[in-house]
């Protein structure tokens, strides 16, 4: 849902009539209702019941399209794409629930292909809403998105069962104020800063913030006997190396879409570009789509052989060539494509491989909260992928456009956050454990 409204937002403010920073609001909620709910999702459908809250995210995600489709104005609009966030915590309960009703030796191929699912809804998203700026009306496009909604929570109402394990305990209504605060104060800065100004008192003193209400939210969640997210858990380092590994991916695979498509659609002159149209580039990510769907059967067969730090080694790897390929200037648009799929093969094989890492590590009744987290994770490394690069791109732009170096920089960030994830994958335990059932605090 964050992704479909990338080629919109261009066109946005003559659709809508608003400046550019009120249009650049209908990424942010989507992403800050996103990054607050999946977590908090993920802990209520531990405690009430997988199927209850997945059809509630079904539902809200819904609801947010269908307002999208029918309004121009730009607050409903905002108002709507918070909504939609919502739609983030479908992944981590979806895979909670596979764990629950599926034979075991089918959980992790199952998780993997569901995994992938973000991946391959990013490459896809972008052309189809490409596809729809150039021949239709921008309404369409969540027109299509609410049929589908309402398609998928009138399925899962009649096929999903209801999972039999429940977290005992109180919803922890305090963390989950703590960490909504604690994300916003975050993330607003992170995609508001090129507009506000990275030095300015608002995000600084928002930082600033974030640093404390974190430091806070992390002393109560310790003390408190049912917390929201449990520290002492992603602590292991089973944990905390998944949850390192999908930050870095998360920046790396969004730098992928985001530098790219600016590159192909940058116009050919002084400066770096192949002056494609919004539907051309997009069509080029296809490759990536491609390469996700292809890989996420690979990887499951990868970690079954070999163990999951195997298959993580070797997906960061591919990363890193992806980006090698990427730096390299004034290469053939072939070349472009070539780096598009590899890199994506990388992302698709961290990516299958670090939910089924998060559900051999954490208690049953803590899968959902557990990936949950990892989802976030996720959302954040794309968050500071985005202002990143924008604010590497503005440093070497100039009149003609985005110069060569600016986009060979963008590219080799990215590939060292495949080396960290590389390295970080030596802390893995070579084979997967056996899954815990429950765990004291």
């Amino acid at each position: 849902m964050q992704t479909v409204m990338v080629p919109l937002l261009p066109s946005m403010p003559g659709f809508t009539g608003a400046g550019p920073t009120a249009v650049s609001w209908l990424v942010t909620a989507t992403l800050l209702v996103g990054a607050v709910m999946t977590p908090i999702f993920g802990r209520l459908a531990d405690m009430i019941g997988k199927k209850k809250m997945l059809l509630i995210a079904f539902t809200v995600m819904s609801i947010g399209s269908l307002i999208c489709a029918m309004t121009s104005n730009i607050g409903l609009l905002i108002f709507a794409r918070g909504l939609q966030g919502a739609g983030a915590a479908v992944l981590p309960i979806g895979m909670a629930i596979l764990r629950e009703v599926l034979p075991r030796d089918r959980v992790d191929r199952s998780v993997a292909m569901l995994s992938s699912t973000l991946g391959i809804g990013t490459a896809v998203g972008i052309p189809f809403a490409a596809a729809i700026v150039q021949f239709a009306d921008w309404h369409l496009l969540f027109w299509v998105t609410a049929a589908i909604g309402v398609g998928v929570t009138l399925a899962a109402w009649l096929v999903v069962p209801e999972s039999d394990s429940r977290a005992g305990g109180r919803f922890d209504v305090v963390g989950a104020a703590g960490l909504s605060a604690a994300l916003i104060c975050l993330l607003v800065p992170i995609t508001q800063g090129s507009s506000w100004g990275w030095t300015s008192p608002a995000v600084l003193s928002m930082a600033a913030s974030a640093v404390v209400v974190f430091g806070i939210w992390g002393f109560q969640q310790l003390r408190n006997r049912n917390p929201l997210v449990d520290l002492r858990v992603a602590a292991r380092r089973s944990v905390l190396t998944p949850h390192l590994s999908a930050l870095l991916v998360g920046f790396a695979f969004y730098g992928n879409t985001l530098i790219t498509t600016q590159l192909l659609q940058a116009p050919r002159g002084e400066g770096a570009g192949y002056g494609l149209t919004i539907l051309q580039a997009a069509a080029c990510q296809l490759a990536a789509s491609f390469a996700m769907m292809i890989f996420a059967i690979v990887a499951s067969r990868i970690t079954e052989r070999f163990g999951p730090k195997v298959t993580i080694m070797i997906g960061a790897l591919f990363l890193l060539a992806g980006y090698g390929i990427h730096a390299v200037p004034d290469k053939p648009l072939w070349l472009v494509v070539a780096a598009i799929f590899v890199a994506a093969v990388g992302t698709s094989l961290v990516y299958c491989t670090l939910p089924v890492l998060i559900l051999g590590a954490v208690p049953l009744e803590q899968n959902a909260a557990a990936n949950g987290v990892n989802v976030l994770l996720r959302t954040v490394g794309s968050t500071v992928c985005s202002a990143v690069v924008a604010s590497v791109l503005a440093a070497h732009a100039f009149a003609g456009g985005v110069s060569t170096a600016g986009f060979v920089i963008a590219y080799l960030v990215c590939a060292a956050c495949a080396i960290v994830v590389f390295a970080s994958a030596f802390a893995l335990p070579s084979r997967q454990t056996r899954r815990p059932r429950s765990t004291t605090v």
